[in-house]
């Protein structure tokens, strides 16, 4: 619970296994779309991509450190998404891939949660394009971002 007396986001949301799913669905959503199908399915993703995403997903919603400690910092993060120059249409078509991958998950339809997942991504997708332009230069010890029913944590 938080400080408010109210679920985290992760809890909102229903755990890892809720996470896991929406990382699935978004995936899916993402490999149906025609511009978003080749970063999703190039030779350059990770085995475990899916698995890994709801696992970033879940500790930057309020959920355990799974990811910070068993796969990345965000520092690695931002750089596997850096330089890849204008990709404006992709950060909105990705954007678009979570809004409706939250129904085919099955995240609960509140419409406070809603709109907390979708600031959060729309943050997260901003955050990710700063560092798209060619020689963008990633901050070594970038920290893990907290977002919280507010917003971004300090």
């Amino acid at each position: 619970m938080t400080a408010a007396g109210r679920p985290s986001v992760y809890d909102a949301v229903g755990g890892e296994d809720a996470f896991l799913a929406l990382a699935r669905a978004h995936h899916r959503r993402c490999l149906a779309d025609p511009e978003l199908e080749h970063p999703f399915s190039g030779p350059d993703q990770h085995p475990q991509h899916v698995e890994r995403l709801a696992a970033y997903w879940a500790e930057v919603l309020g959920g355990p450190a799974r990811y910070s400690r068993g796969c990345a910092d965000q520092t690695h993060v931002l750089w596997l998404h850096s330089g890849n120059g204008e990709i404006d249409d992709l950060g909105r078509r990705f954007l678009a891939c979570f809004l409706l991958a939250l129904d085919d998950a099955g995240v609960p339809d509140d419409p406070e949660l809603r709109a907390c997942l979708r600031a959060y991504m729309e943050w997260a997708v901003a955050d990710v394009l700063a560092y798209s332009p060619p020689g963008a230069e990633v901050p070594a010890g970038a920290a893990m971002p907290r977002w919280t029913w507010d917003g971004l944590s300090a």
